[in-house]
């Protein structure tokens, strides 16, 4: 969740150049999206050889969000080849044309949740200790130290907020879904997405002081 918190921190400064950057990555990732719905639709269809090109698209991006959820890799790695094998087990059921990423990271949710279950704890939940940061950060500079006290309360504000609306901002602005692609994961409306988003970036601004733009927020 670290890595999260630095990256939306950092974000928060970025220039208009780089906002223009973003928008050709999402073009890209659509791009990459298209390239893996169809090698889905193939896979369906019985081409087993379709199956490398739908794993180099979802395994990666699936495999971060497992990790980020878990904070524990061995068993994002177990929870990663459970959703691969679903896949593989329900790709009769793939309609072709329909983005197959959202699907995805449902079946990968889906999983996580029940793990959860199984283990009967909040472990998984809860924030990772920054005490140690915390006495290293002493020794930055200025600059730096900011940008990582900055990180340490985004990542605190992450923890406490509601798990829906954690989600959904991460699958939004870290995994870089649409708002349609984030519904159909989470198996909720647009509009839904939209709000827990907004709420979470609502939180994460007024812990950092910022001004909050709400035409912004919810884009």
């Amino acid at each position: 969740m670290a890595a999260i918190a630095g990256k939306f921190a950092r974000g928060l400064a970025e220039s208009a150049a780089h906002q223009a950057a973003r928008v050709d990555s999402r073009a890209a990732g659509r791009s990459n999206g298209e390239h893996a719905d169809a090698a889905m639709a193939r896979y369906a269809q019985g081409d087993e050889s379709a199956f490398a090109s739908v794993y180099d698209s979802v395994a990666p991006r699936v495999h971060a969000y497992l990790i980020r959820q878990t904070r524990d890799r061995a068993i994002a790695d177990d929870l990663l080849q459970q959703t691969l094998l679903q896949i593989h087990r329900k790709r009769g059921t793939y309609v072709p044309g329909l983005p197959v990423l959202p699907w995805a990271f449902a079946i990968a949710r889906r999983l996580y949740i029940d793990e959860c279950r199984r283990r009967k704890t909040d472990a998984l939940w809860s924030a990772r200790d920054v005490g140690e940061d915390d006495r290293r950060a002493s020794a930055l500079p200025d600059d730096e130290f900011a940008t990582r006290e900055a990180a340490r309360l985004v990542e605190a504000e992450l923890a406490r907020m509601p798990g829906n609306q954690r989600v959904a901002f991460e699958l939004l602005k870290v995994d870089g879904l649409s708002h349609q692609e984030a519904a159909q994961a989470l198996g909720t409306t647009v509009n839904a997405v939209k709000l827990r988003a907004f709420r979470a970036y609502s939180a994460i601004r007024a812990v950092l002081g910022c001004p909050l733009e709400q035409s912004a927020a919810i884009k």
